[in-house]
């Protein structure tokens, strides 16, 4: 009987490699991809490749461009393409880490709830509900001021505040797959919650909720950066990009690249991750 119901080509689609979708991407696409890879790489070795000659300062405070300092320096003289690189560690670090705890909890939340009975359904889409009636930064700050600002505290605000969205773009998407025939044929089969979850189910919303997951993480990296501004984020002598802007607020008026380095590093990413979000709706979606 399985074999006289097409699984309507979705799940040979959710599993073609990333070498047949990725030329996909177009131009502005893999341009976005370079981005955000040159920023995940800048995280990962940069610190280790730059001299730490000025990272105790020393040199002009808020110094312009320079062939000494290619992006000037900062409050206390320190070379700012030095400090953006090493900020990249926490903003891309911190957000990427956030993300794919938030995403991939309200997915799974979200797969259980579509696979599961109705009890279930309601228990988690009603207590989700009520983290999503507060409003994220006001539940950031209250947890920052209870637990303090550490980078493990920033990282569970970020989840806990994002988990409720994925569940709910993730069990949109789980509710309808969870209706098709090819499902009822696979429980009519005798498989178990979890296979139908993990085998059936989140194969045919991979795509969708990919292009989610990148546009979450832009959600997390504008509010770490917004806590960070605030003084509330990563604390010195560590500095994320939000942090570094704050810092050096004192170039502003004279529109020195200490402020502008770190406010366009951030608009940087943010843009990127949308370049890939944008192409990967068409390479990675469904296809007839």
């Amino acid at each position: 009987m399985a074999s006289l119901i097409p699984r309507n080509g979705l799940r040979g689609n959710a599993a073609r490699s990333w070498r047949e979708r990725l030329p996909h991407l177009g131009l502005t696409g893999w341009l976005g991809f370079c981005i955000i890879a040159f920023w995940a790489l800048a995280a990962v070795f940069g610190p280790l490749l730059l001299s730490s000659s000025g990272a105790a300062g020393g040199a002009e405070v808020f110094a312009p461009i320079s062939a000494a300092h290619w992006l000037g320096t900062d409050y206390l003289g320190r070379d700012m393409l030095a400090r953006v690189i090493e900020g990249a560690r926490y903003t891309v670090g911190v957000a990427f880490v956030a993300t794919l705890l938030a995403s991939g909890t309200g997915t799974l939340l979200a797969l259980l709830a579509a696979a599961s009975g109705r009890w279930i359904d309601a228990v988690l889409s009603r207590g989700l509900d009520t983290l999503t009636a507060i409003p994220s930064k006001m539940f950031a700050l209250l947890m920052v001021a209870g637990f303090g600002s550490s980078v493990t505290m920033l990282i569970v605000t970020a989840a806990i505040i994002y988990v409720p969205g994925a569940y709910r773009i993730a069990r949109s998407l789980a509710v309808n797959v969870n209706a098709l025939d090819y499902v009822t044929v696979a429980r009519t089969r005798g498989e178990g919650t979890l296979y139908v979850m993990l085998r059936e189910i989140l194969p045919n919303i991979a795509g969708p909720i990919l292009a989610d997951l990148g546009l979450r993480f832009v959600y997390v990296v504008l509010l770490l950066a917004g806590l960070s501004f605030l003084g509330l984020g990563v604390q010195p002598p560590a500095a994320d990009w939000g942090s570094l802007v704050r810092e050096n607020i004192g170039a502003l008026a004279d529109g020195g690249a200490a402020v502008i380095a770190p406010s366009l590093a951030i608009a940087s990413v943010t843009i990127a991750v949308n370049l890939v979000i944008d192409s990967l709706q068409g390479a990675v979606g469904p296809r007839g």
